[in-house]
């Protein structure tokens, strides 16, 4: 019974988060990710008991399935929803938390070669690991982060915060952006990571250093100004200095 009443649970995420879906039945019988998760409860109960070469097999022979590598030492939580997931690995210490949303060709993976150590990330409640998305150690991702696609996560996520860039970037959840994730989360789910607050940290640091400069020059034109109506002489050189372009620097950054 709990068999089913997990892929029950399946299901309904399936259902809840992807807007393809249509019926019960289309999931249940053209989603890998769906497939993929019920042969890793077979493979994974028998690593547990120590079957360790037919939990193996098992998990292999979803992978030929599914074209998505589990572990069967892998823990997987309720409602894991795996999207796609052509290309998807996840390493054996890995933990995938409730909830969580994984796209294809991400990884979970290990940078440690010392057998039964943490090598693989743990992932919290929630999480979403964009499409082609590495991460790569015995870390955590905390509970809602997101990582974006194609990001290169070597370091922990703190909860609520986006990673993104190679290697990937945190930026921290501030409170206007909780509001907005709230709503976000409210109106529908937000897919592959992607969210109002994604930009690069360096781009994002840039475009505060031109918006600086932009008002820096418009003070000192107002300066120059005031100065040449209260009489006070102005050296060509000052007066004819070329003008900063934000403009021609913003396309660079973006």
């Amino acid at each position: 019974m709990q068999v089913f009443g997990r892929l029950r649970e399946d299901i309904a995420s399936v259902v809840e988060r992807d807007p393809a879906a249509r019926s019960v039945w289309e999931v249940l019988t053209c989603y890998p990710g769906v497939h993929a998760l019920m042969v890793h409860r077979l493979a994974h109960g028998l690593w547990t008991r120590r079957f360790f070469w037919l939990g193996r097999f098992i998990s292999q022979f979803g992978r030929w399935l599914t074209g998505i590598e589990i572990h069967p030492g892998a823990t997987i939580g309720h409602r894991v929803f795996i999207d796609h997931g052509m290309g998807v690995v996840i390493g054996e210490t890995a933990e995938v938390g409730d909830d969580c949303t994984i796209y294809q060709g991400v990884t979970l993976g290990g940078t440690s070669l010392y057998r039964g150590a943490k090598r693989h990330p743990t992932l919290g409640k929630g999480v979403v690991i964009g499409a082609g998305a590495q991460v790569l150690g015995g870390f955590t991702v905390g509970d809602g982060a997101k990582v974006g696609s194609n990001a290169v996560v070597v370091k922990p996520v703190p909860a609520g915060a986006t990673a993104v860039g190679n290697p990937a970037r945190v930026i921290e959840a501030g409170s206007r952006d909780e509001v907005r994730e709230a709503k976000a989360q409210a109106m529908g789910f937000s897919a592959y990571g992607v969210t109002s607050n994604a930009d690069d940290p360096l781009a994002r640091a840039i475009h505060g250093l031109l918006d600086h400069a932009v008002e820096t020059d418009r003070r000192i034109a107002l300066l120059l100004d005031y100065l040449a109506r209260a009489g006070v002489s102005i050296s060509d050189e000052v007066a004819t200095a070329d003008k900063f372009d934000p403009g021609y620097l913003s396309k660079i950054v973006d």
